[in-house]
């Protein structure tokens, strides 16, 4: 069972950035993509990013789009940048790996999930 670990949450002033990490506990030919996903207070869980790890394709919601950068940075190792940060940013971020199929919006597709960090920016 692949397991996943964030880090690299914390508070910062609007238009500041922040860099979020995912360490996944599996060796190459288990995962196929990984993304990130988010939750607000009183808010459902959203889609922010995502990529392939077959072919590096990316996936971006368009409120993210031009801000964040979605990246793999080793064999089990995923980031998230986040410039040009808003306070409506501000939620849970979670990590996400399928083990099948691309890149994908929807949380049903991915079958393990981080246990998720804050990011918090204020105004």
């Amino acid at each position: 069972q692949v397991q996943l670990v964030e880090s690299g949450g914390g508070l910062v002033q609007a238009g500041g950035s922040l860099r979020l990490s995912c360490t996944a506990s599996a060796s190459e030919g288990v995962l196929r993509a990984m993304g990130w996903f988010r939750q607000a207070p009183g808010k459902e869980r959203e889609f922010v990013a995502a990529i392939s790890w077959r072919d590096g394709s990316l996936a971006y919601a368009d409120y993210v789009k031009g801000r964040f950068t979605i990246s793999r940075d080793g064999e089990n190792l995923m980031s998230l940048q986040m410039n040009s940060l808003k306070p409506h940013d501000t939620a849970v971020y979670y990590c996400a790996a399928r083990s099948w199929g691309s890149t994908s919006q929807y949380e049903a597709d991915y079958q393990v999930w981080g246990q998720g960090t804050q990011v918090t920016v204020s105004s």
